[in-house]
């Protein structure tokens, strides 16, 4: 199992060519989302996963909290973009790109939530949240509601998806979702077997968040731009059919090796290849979890 710290560190050196830069980010980038809702990414480099910065009247909430390295910048620019510290912390998900920046906003009292399997992974290795202070405090089974600034927040479980521990945020009043490593936008998903992920698992999440949206719904994803309810069909599609294609090959016998040589998902390399994820580690994973050697 690869540990927090180690995860995201692959993750930034991969994502580099995606995001036209070389090394971690400097600065951070907001982007309205809805009036209220702001998502938040690297501006010049990797800052880790997309995060969303809730803020208004009465409480300032943040989706995700980025690279532990760069949890010092990242707070002072949230802080100033929001006008005070943040309330309430929600992590998506257990790596590092996600939660590192846990323990340095929890110094300032913000109150962590998460899944009650994050807590569990976090207790054996809390590097990843930027040490043991960057433990989630409160925790939830099936899912959580938070009702901040006059929006409903509606935080939910997706099981054995990107990992065991997977939440996403959904703001029904403003038709808003924020997806965690659930989606991957334009690129082919780490699903993490590892920690709980399952290929399986990953398709029924996403399919579950299709059927919350509609044709107007704003999408927050882990990785990639900014996305529609279109954008999460096609990778969802992508990802179905991908699954398919592997499993005739491991249903016929051949090895992964086999498999691999055959490039079954040849036809979505040129859109959905990427540093961390290429077609041939995407094809690997699918023969791992369809019980293929």
């Amino acid at each position: 199992m690869l540990k927090p710290q180690t995860l995201l560190l692959l993750i930034a050196l991969a994502m580099t060519p995606v995001v036209q830069a070389q090394e971690f980010a400097t600065t951070f980038k907001a982007t309205e989302v809805v009036p209220g809702i702001t998502m938040i990414e690297g501006a010049d480099g990797f800052a880790g996963g997309n995060m969303a910065l809730l803020a208004g009247e009465d409480y300032v909430a943040l989706i995700d909290d980025g690279l532990a390295p760069l949890a010092p910048a990242l707070k002072a620019f949230v802080d100033e973009a929001a006008g005070r510290p943040v309330n309430f912390l929600v992590n998506t998900h257990v790596h590092g790109d996600h939660v590192g920046g846990n323990a340095h906003f929890a110094e300032s009292g913000t109150v962590v939530f998460a899944h009650e399997n994050i807590r569990k992974r976090l207790l054996e290795d809390p590097s990843g949240a930027g040490g043991e202070g960057g433990l989630p405090v409160v925790t939830f089974a099936d899912g959580v509601t938070f009702y901040l600034n006059g929006l409903e927040a509606q935080v939910f479980h997706l099981p054995l998806a990107h990992t065991d521990g997977d939440a996403a945020i959904f703001f029904p009043e403003v038709n808003v979702l924020h997806t965690g490593d659930v989606f991957f936008h334009g690129l082919f998903p780490f699903i993490d077997l590892d920690n709980g992920g399952t290929v399986s698992g990953y398709i029924a999440a996403q399919q579950a968040l299709i059927e919350r949206l509609d044709d107007t719904s704003k999408v927050i994803p882990g990785h990639g731009p900014l996305a529609t309810r279109a954008d999460l069909q096609r990778d969802h599609d992508m990802l179905v059919d991908a699954r398919a294609r592997v499993k005739a090959l491991v249903d016929d016998g051949q090895s992964a090796d086999e498999i691999v040589a055959a490039n079954p998902l040849a036809d979505y390399h040129d859109d959905y290849n990427w540093g961390f994820i290429s077609t041939e580690r995407m094809t690997r994973t699918l023969v791992r979890d369809l019980g293929g050697e």
